[in-house]
């Protein structure tokens, strides 16, 4: 089992910059592909960012560039490192853990934090 808490949400102007985190528990911790997950009203959850445990990532193309995924297994969390936000980046931003590989979709991920809001104000 594992727990996931996210953190470092926050309301900012367009153009700031944003790092979240996600802290999780277990001993296993490097063994668990990473994803950062987003969810704006009315839309479907989408796969912002993800990191292996080798450290291999993928990105949305909307966040490429400007979105920066990477994890301390020391200190068992990822971190989503979000600069030149924009008013579409308003979302509920999810934390997810499944073993070993990225996947894209959603449902595929095992586990899940409860969230946290980042909104960006033009």
């Amino acid at each position: 089992q594992v727990q996931l808490v996210e953190s470092g949400g926050g309301l900012v102007q367009a153009g700031g910059s944003l790092r979240l985190a996600c802290a999780a528990s277990g001993r296993t911790f490097s063994s668990y592909a990473m994803g950062w997950f987003r969810q704006a009203p009315g839309k479907e959850r989408e796969l912002v960012a993800a990191i292996t445990s080798g450290r291999s990532t993928n990105y949305a193309d909307s966040v490429k560039g400007r979105f920066t995924i990477f994890r301390d297994n020391a200190k068992n969390t990822v971190y989503l490192q979000m600069n030149s936000l924009q008013p579409g980046d308003t979302a509920v931003y999810y934390c997810a853990a499944r073993l070993r590989f990225i996947a894209t979709g959603a449902t595929a991920y095992d586990y899940w934090g409860q969230g946290t809001q980042v909104t960006v104000s033009s």
